[in-house]
């Protein structure tokens, strides 16, 4: 009796799972940085998703310790092209060394 009722839950969860996941891969690749001055650089980075679907993504500005001298959080609205580029400028604390993608997700 355990037995029927386990496989009962594992269909079950496996049907759910299924269902409700998303179906939406995210890929992003860092394509460098440039137009570094002493309060800004420039982040230029790539992004894959299904068409259709917006992205959010963390960019971030290091010092020469690694120390986080800029961050900003970027809305891309949903495109009929699968892969895009972009190019955003983040203001700096003091000179940055380099500017990079930090993370990007699905809202």
């Amino acid at each position: 009796m355990s037995a029927v009722a386990f496989v009962g839950v594992f269909a079950a969860w496996v049907v759910w799972g299924g269902l409700s996941g998303t179906s939406s891969t995210l890929e992003v690749r860092e394509l460098g940085y440039l137009d570094v001055t002493e309060s800004s650089v420039t982040v230029q980075w790539e992004v894959s998703v299904e068409p259709g679907v917006e992205v959010s993504c963390a960019l971030q500005a290091l010092n020469g310790s690694f120390g986080i001298v800029g961050w900003r959080i970027v809305e891309l609205g949903a495109s009929e092209q699968r892969t895009r580029q972009f190019a955003e400028s983040l203001r700096t604390s003091e000179r940055p060394v380099t500017g990079l993608p930090y993370r990007c997700w699905l809202p």
